[in-house]
């Protein structure tokens, strides 16, 4: 048994996320696990760029009110206790609404080369506003 009793929250890195987000990591995976675990919590305003990741991703919200978009312009409303499943593949972001803090825990399993995340471009304004009144919170 491993007993962790505080992680270091962290700025996640600007390059990939649009405002103020924080992260503790809960699981780092060292081989042969590919568990990657963190909490995420995002201010007013603030989501991830677009991304996909290999093999899926599960995101479990712990707080606040938040928004989760996909490419082709579906976009759920999210809260506390709610759990969202992207595929592999598919590219999508997360993030809070512009009035609300969200908090999720969000779970990955890596592909053997890293936790499988790729990366993409921020998502505009207009993208941001669109899903916000999509879903009209």
């Amino acid at each position: 048994m491993e007993h962790i009793t505080s992680t270091t929250t962290l700025k996640a890195p600007a390059e990939r996320f649009t405002g103020d987000v924080y992260l503790n990591m809960i699981e780092t995976p060292a081989e042969p696990a590919r568990l990657t675990a963190g909490l995420v919590r995002f201010t007013p305003g603030a989501h991830t760029n677009w991304h996909s990741h290999a093999l899926g991703q599960v995101l479990y919200i712990t707080d606040g009110i938040g928004l989760v978009g996909t490419r082709d312009g579906d976009v759920v409303r999210v809260s506390a206790g709610e759990i969202v499943k992207c595929p592999a593949g598919e590219e999508h972001w997360h993030g809070a609404t512009d009035t609300t803090l969200m908090a999720h825990i969000a779970l990955v399993v890596g592909d053997g080369n890293g936790d499988g995340t790729t990366w993409l471009e921020p998502v505009s304004e207009e993208q941001y506003a669109a899903a916000l009144a999509t879903v009209k919170v």
